[in-house]
C-alpha cells in the first residue's frame, strides 16, 4: 500500500471514529429510551395506521443508520417495531435494518483497519486466521444468539478478520432472529412493562445462552476428536 493510501485509510479512519463518537454522545444517544417510547406510543402508532409503508420504509433506514453508527437504543427499536408491526412483521424489518447496518459496519471496519491488519501481520495472525477459517460460523452465531454482546463490538472486530462478507451477513441475519423475535413480542405488551430489565431476565438471558451453545457444539467435538487422535500417536 502507497503513503498516500495509507494516509487516506488513517484520515477517514479518524473521521469515522469521530462520527461514531459524535452520534453515541450526541442528543440522538436520549431519543431512543424507554420513557420515551411509552410517552409517544400512541402517536407512532397513529402515524404508522396512516401510512404503513412509509413507516416501515423510516423504520428500516432508522435501524440501517442506527446498526451502522453505533447509536444506542437498539433494542428500543425493536419494542418499537414489534407494537407498530407486529411479531413476524417486526422481526423481518429489523432482521433487513439490523443485518444491512452491520454489514455497513463491517466493510468499514475491513476497509479502514481490517485489511491493513491482515497485510501487515500475516504471520502474527496465521494460526488466528485458520481457527477463524475452521470455525468462525459457530463463534460468529454464537455471538449472535447471546444479545449480552455489544452488537457494534461484534461488527467492528469482525472486519479486522479475514472472515468473508458472506459468512458475516448469514450469520448475523440468522443469529439475531431469536432475541429479535423476543422482544418484538416483548413490544406488544409495552403497556404492561414499567421497565428495560423485565425484558432482560435470568431466565430470558439463560434461554439465549442454552441456544448459543449448540452452536458451540461441532467446536468442542472438533477439539475432543482432535485430542484423541494426538493422543494415539
Amino acid at each position: 500500500m502507497t503513503m498516500t493510501g495509507q494516509r487516506k485509510r488513517v484520515f477517514l479512519l479518524i473521521l469515522f471514529i469521530a462520527a461514531v463518537v459524535m452520534v453515541r454522545y450526541s442528543p440522538l444517544g436520549t431519543i431512543f429510551t424507554f420513557e420515551n417510547l411509552k410517552q409517544h406510543r400512541e402517536a407512532l402508532v397513529a402515524s404508522a395506521r396512516d401510512s404503513y409503508a412509509r413507516s416501515v420504509a423510516i423504520y428500516i433506514a432508522v435501524y440501517i443508520l442506527t446498526a451502522a453508527l453505533s447509536v444506542p437504543g437498539a433494542l428500543i427499536l425493536t419494542l418499537t417495531g414489534g407494537f407498530l408491526f407486529g411479531t413476524i412483521a417486526s422481526t423481518v424489518y429489523v432482521d433487513i435494518g439490523a443485518t444491512t447496518g452491520a454489514a455497513l459496519a463491517f466493510l468499514s471496519a475491513r476497509y479502514l483497519l481490517g485489511n491493513s491488519l491482515q497485510e501487515k501481520y500475516p504471520l502474527q495472525l496465521r494460526k488466528f486466521n485458520e481457527e477463524i477459517k475452521r470455525n468462525g460460523v459457530n463463534y460468529l452465531l454464537t455471538l449472535r444468539l447471546i444479545p449480552v454482546f455489544p452488537f457494534f463490538l461484534i461488527n467492528f472486530f469482525s472486519g479486522l478478520t479475514n472472515i468473508p462478507l458472506k459468512t458475516f451477513i448469514w450469520t448475523t441475519s440468522i443469529g439475531i432472529i431469536p432475541a429479535t423475535a423476543v422482544f418484538a413480542f416483548a413490544g406488544q405488551r409495552i403497556g404492561s412493562i414499567n421497565s428495560l430489565s423485565e425484558l432482560l431476565s435470568a431466565k430470558i438471558l439463560a434461554a439465549f445462552a442454552v441456544l448459543a451453545l449448540f452452536t458451540l457444539v461441532p467446536v468442542i467435538w472438533k477439539r475432543v476428536i482432535n485430542g484423541k487422535k494426538a493422543s494415539e500417536r
